[in-house]
């Protein structure tokens, strides 16, 4: 899994957008059961891509960020 820079974010539609949200949702739902099996875990870093997703919808929304 690699990390989502907001580049990326930027050249993706809202569906996208959204649809990653789902995706990155889900592999955390994963990180979490692995992480009680084997002790490590990738959450924090999907809790991020997450985030930063989400904060850019919001963004966009309120017209705070222009798309360049």
């Amino acid at each position: 899994m690699a990390t989502l820079k907001i580049k990326d974010i930027q050249k993706m539609s809202k569906e996208e957008r959204m649809k990653k949200v789902e995706e990155m949702k889900f592999e955390l739902v994963k990180a979490k059961v692995s992480a009680a099996k084997s002790g490590t875990s990738k959450a924090k870093a999907i809790k991020k891509i997450i985030a930063r997703i989400l904060t850019f919808n919001n963004q966009n929304k309120n017209g705070a960020v222009e798309n360049k």
